[in-house]
């Protein structure tokens, strides 16, 4: 930001001097050259009246000079009664008036957010995402194109439990994008919050345009089943579960919660339950579901303690926040070790396998505090495609400059 404002002030400065130096040079040189060349007639006209031996001509001529010399004086007068207002004033209000419409036209203040997700991270406070969201909320009212910030607001407003501003949010979103499942689904289930968990027409046409757009889409399926087992619907609740439960990954724990739902509705019918879907071992490292194997070692030689928090945190390389979409927590002496990061592991309404590519963190932190200023160790490794397969990438810690090792 600094070099984007010295660079501003270079080429105000530059504009200045395109604008005084034309201002210089207008001073006298026009009349100047008006003299000159009434002189230099009046000398050729006076040559060939010579050679004709006219005097009365001559003296025509000579009477002309002299009224083309008093209109240089005529107007050297009216420029000198129109001097009352310096011209060169006008520079330092067109600097502001330049500066004050690019701050309102151009995106100083959209550089000015971006840095500040970058600097977001999991010892982010807060009342510092509190006051990030106000700042956000003002500029998308300047800026009702960008769907970034009415996402964003969207979500900060689902987790707020403010309901009804989260619905106005993504009812914008989705009149700008009509064609976006997932902006649908959220508008949908913010509407159905803020009624008190009521499913109004609105909700579900919102539900219902979302899963015509993708059949799979898990927030709208998820919505309409709930909603259709509280009114005590119980086959189409059914319906849209066994649906969403199709796209859960096997084995995970929305997938055991969601056959737990469903036998629940079939006991409501009197109808036989189904066996419930066992979870896998949790030392599983591959499986059906998208995400990122990693292995984590100290250098040869090297110890910590055994009761230093190690976390490994995933971020979507692809967004300028540095909120982790999933975490795993161990202790120093789980080091060295190989592990999955998936949905399984990912952050409340968050899903690792919805992410193009992650950067992979490991902090070491002897008094058990996450953030990369409190890590003693430090690895990483990315940007990483979330895939189904088993493929393992090695991470080796190494030591933070001036931070006393364990």
């Amino acid at each position: 930001m600094t070099v984007f404002i010295a660079v501003c002030a270079l080429l105000l400065a530059l504009a200045g001097v395109f604008f005084l130096i034309p201002m210089k040079k207008r001073g006298g040189s026009t009349d100047q050259d008006l003299e000159r060349a009434n002189l230099e007639w009046y000398q050729l006209r006076q040559q060939e009246l010579a050679e004709e031996g006219d005097d009365s001509l001559a003296a025509d001529a000579q009477l002309r000079l002299l009224e083309d010399e008093q209109v240089p004086e005529s107007i050297h007068a009216r420029q000198a009664s129109g001097r009352g207002f310096p011209a060169w004033l006008l520079l330092p209000f067109v600097a502001l008036f330049s500066v004050a419409m690019y701050y309102q036209l151009g995106g100083a203040q959209d550089v000015v957010i971006s840095r500040q997700l970058q600097s977001l991270d999991e010892t982010s406070t807060p009342q510092q995402m509190d006051a990030l969201m106000r700042t956000i909320e003002k500029r998308a009212a300047q800026r009702p194109d960008n769907l970034h910030y009415i996402a964003m607001l969207g979500r900060f407003y689902m987790g707020s439990q403010d309901y009804a501003k989260a619905a106005r949010v993504y009812d914008e979103l989705t009149l700008a994008a009509p064609e976006d499942a997932a902006g649908l689904a959220y508008a949908a289930q913010a509407r159905y919050l803020a009624a008190g968990r009521v499913l109004d027409d609105g909700a579900k046409v919102r539900a219902e345009k979302a899963l015509a757009i993708d059949p799979h889409q898990r927030t709208a399926l998820g919505l309409l089943g709930m909603a259709a087992f509280e009114q005590e619907q119980y086959r189409a609740a059914i319906g849209y579960w066994q649906r969403l439960l199709a796209v859960e990954p096997p084995g995970s724990e929305s997938q055991q919660m969601i056959s737990g739902i469903i036998n629940s509705a079939r006991e409501r019918l009197g109808e036989p339950v189904a066996a419930t879907v066992t979870a896998p071992a949790p030392a599983a490292v591959s499986g059906t579901t998208p995400g990122v194997t990693i292995s984590v070692a100290l250098p040869v030689g090297v110890a910590i303690a055994a009761a230093d928090t190690v976390f490994v945190l995933a971020r979507n390389a692809q967004s300028d926040s540095r909120m982790p979409i999933a975490v795993q927590r161990l202790r120093g002496s789980d080091l060295p070790l190989t592990l999955r990061l998936d949905d399984s592991n990912s952050m409340a309404g968050q899903k690792l396998s919805q992410a193009e590519s992650v950067m992979v963190v490991v902090q070491v932190s002897p008094d058990g505090r996450p953030g990369e200023a409190n890590a003693t160790w430090l690895g990483s490794a990315g940007p990483l495609a979330p895939t189904e397969g088993g493929d393992i990438v090695n991470i080796v810690l190494a030591p933070v400059s001036g931070a006393s090792k364990s």
